[in-house]
């Protein structure tokens, strides 16, 4: 059975490792906040200026003016703390940040990531994800593995107009865990109940398949 869009979340939090400081995009990645395994200490980045950010406030308790990069209310953990937008990219661009999780519309083999516009429509623009790509080096991505019309956005070449090139590391979709590296996707774990053959036919892309692949533990 094919992952929501909150348990594609609550597997990339297994990813994180204590002490981490950690920027989550927008999107499925917001929901990365709610789901901290027991034992570790992350901090929450939000490239608006805000370091120590919590899960989603409680229906009633949201305080309009305190937000994520997507407009999202969020709460503030204790200690956490909030600064201007140039600080906020310092730490970006310093490579303070030991990962990034960002959405995307299309990652191709080599690790390309195309998540900021679609030719024709209209977008505020880029945002913040072209300096993250440029500057982080463990880039995992949060999406869908087919479109609204099935077909795949898991692609040897992306073919929306690029936000980073050759950045992305790992992919987690509703489908599959994959790795990004040697310009193929090695997939690692499959969504419960989610065949190594549905995976293959829903990827464009060159995938590995080595061994037994392992359900996905949520």
């Amino acid at each position: 059975m094919a992952l929501s869009k909150q348990e594609i979340a609550q597997r990339i939090a297994k990813e994180l490792q204590d002490k981490w400081y950690v920027n989550l995009g927008i999107g499925i990645p917001t929901l990365v906040a709610n789901y901290i395994p027991e034992g570790i200490e992350v901090e929450f980045q939000s490239e608006n200026g805000l370091l120590g950010m919590g899960p989603f406030p409680i229906e009633g308790t949201e305080d309009a003016d305190l937000i994520n990069a997507g407009k999202q209310t969020v709460t503030v953990l204790d200690g956490g703390s909030i600064f201007d937008s140039s600080t906020s990219f310092s730490m970006i661009r310093g490579k303070h940040v030991q990962l990034t999780v960002l959405g995307a519309m299309e990652v191709a083999q080599n690790g390309d990531i195309a998540n900021w516009k679609i030719p024709g429509k209209m977008v505020k623009g880029m945002g913040g994800a072209m300096d993250l790509v440029a500057s982080a080096e463990n880039i995992i991505v949060a999406m869908m593995h087919t479109n609204k019309r099935g077909e795949s956005k898991i692609l040897k070449e992306c073919s929306l107009p690029l936000t980073g090139v050759g950045c992305v590391t790992k992919v987690v979709t509703n489908l599959a865990v994959l790795e990004v590296k040697n310009n193929e996707f090695h997939l690692l774990e499959r969504a419960p109940g989610v065949t190594v053959e549905e995976i293959k036919a829903a990827t464009e892309g060159t995938l590995i398949v080595n061994g037994d692949i392992p359900e996905m533990d949520i």
